[in-house]
């Protein structure tokens, strides 16, 4: 059973990823995504771990962009690929917020789908950029 529900949080990252890149692309909300349709009926998302992944790093964007930009070492938002961007805003948010899933899991995921959608180096910036906000999220849990 475990494995089915970890199975399940994988597809609805990929989901919630795909969301977030069409919507940045497309230069609109994601929640205009879902209710067009345009690449996921809504009915898919009610109560799915896609959707409070993509609310969830839509809702606290400004606060993550803020982490990213710290975590990433002179490297630009902008410079990111948008599928780079993407991925980092969902899993600095699960990392974060969610409580239920380690972050060693968030991360694995998170290296994973730079994997599958990402660029050539996409994978190792992910890991770098989600390494140091680990670190950092254990140092503050130790003050």
């Amino acid at each position: 059973m475990a494995e089915k529900h970890q199975h399940d949080r994988s597809e609805a990252r990929r989901l919630a990823l795909q969301v977030l890149y069409q919507a940045e692309i497309l230069e609109t909300a994601p929640a205009t995504i879902i209710e067009e349709g345009r690449l996921v009926d809504e009915t898919q998302l009610l109560g799915n771990y896609a959707r409070r992944l993509i609310e969830g790093a839509t809702a606290d964007q400004e606060a993550i962009d803020a982490e990213l930009v710290e975590a990433s070492e002179n490297w630009a938002l902008d410079r990111m690929p948008v599928v780079d961007r993407s991925l980092l805003r969902m899993a600095a948010y699960e990392m974060r917020s969610v409580d239920e899933v380690p972050i060693s899991v968030s991360i694995n995921e998170a290296v994973n789908l730079a994997k599958e959608f990402g660029g050539e180096d996409s994978p190792r910036f992910v890991n770098g950029i989600l390494g140091r906000i680990a670190t950092k999220l254990e140092e503050e849990a130790h003050e």
